[in-house]
């Protein structure tokens, strides 16, 4: 049986994988909660770190990024004892499951089988070649240049499509949000954007906004997927496509 208490920590146990360098922390609460749920974890304060004989709580302190996406990030975790290591965020929300753990498990030694006697071999007889028809090459798609997201605050144009709502699993209810078409970021060189989503706060609330209301702000834009096709009563919130891209945090609105 797992050892789930008291928390401190056995090197003999725990394979620490202290982080190299620096790491970067959270700016505040609602950073937090958008990474843990962009790395497919349930936002709370204490997660399970287990191995074959034990388990401990622990904290998430911040990440590692090598490169754009959250696949690429890794965890720093730390445990009660304050040892730092880090984790990818896919094999620390397996480890939240109820059956993690049961494969680490030692099967029985499988019993030796007795060797068993060959049958003679029949000579081969002779066989035709054959060759199959070659098939034709299939044409290569061309992929979709990937949208370089800057890093900073920019300046947005664009146009509100329609309101919808966003599963918040910090208080398992669902959040108005609003969905903004032609998104295009202005500067000198501009970025086309298409769609993107934001919390439709008390700040927008303020504007009165209505589909079709054009939009200048700033803003910064994540990598943040918003579903399409959720279940709702009223049809005025029901979204017919899915939008890639999320605005936190946006400033200095103007409604034309």
């Amino acid at each position: 049986m797992a050892v789930i208490l008291p928390h401190i920590e056995d090197a003999n146990l725990t394979n620490y994988i202290p982080p190299a360098g620096e790491y970067e922390f959270f700016a505040d609460e609602a950073h937090y909660e958008d990474k843990v749920k962009e790395w497919g974890l349930r936002a709370k304060k204490e997660y399970w770190y287990k191995d074959r004989t034990h388990q401990r709580l622990v904290t998430i302190k911040g990440y590692q990024t090598f490169g754009d996406t959250s696949s690429n990030h890794t965890i720093i975790i730390e445990f009660q004892d304050g040892n730092l290591s880090c984790i990818h965020p896919a094999y620390l929300k397996e480890m939240q499951s109820s059956n993690f753990g049961k494969e680490l498990k030692q099967e029985p030694e499988a019993e030796k089988a007795e060797p068993k006697a060959e049958a003679p071999v029949k000579p081969a007889e002779p066989a035709v070649e054959t060759k199959a028809p070659a098939k034709p090459a299939k044409e290569k798609k061309e992929k979709t240049a990937k949208l370089v997201l800057p890093d900073d605050k920019v300046h947005f144009t664009g146009k509100v499509k329609q309101f919808a709502l966003s599963w918040n699993h910090f208080n398992e209810e669902n959040d108005e949000v609003v969905v903004i078409e032609d998104l295009r970021i202005d500067g000198d060189e501009p970025i086309e954007v298409g769609l993107a989503w934001c919390s439709h706060s008390k700040t927008l609330k303020k504007f009165e906004l209505s589909p079709g209301d054009d939009l200048d702000f700033n803003g910064k834009i994540v990598k943040k997927s918003l579903p399409k096709g959720k279940d709702v009563e009223d049809e005025a919130f029901l979204l017919d496509v899915s939008v890639p891209y999320k605005i936190n945090n946006p400033s200095k609105i103007v409604k034309k």
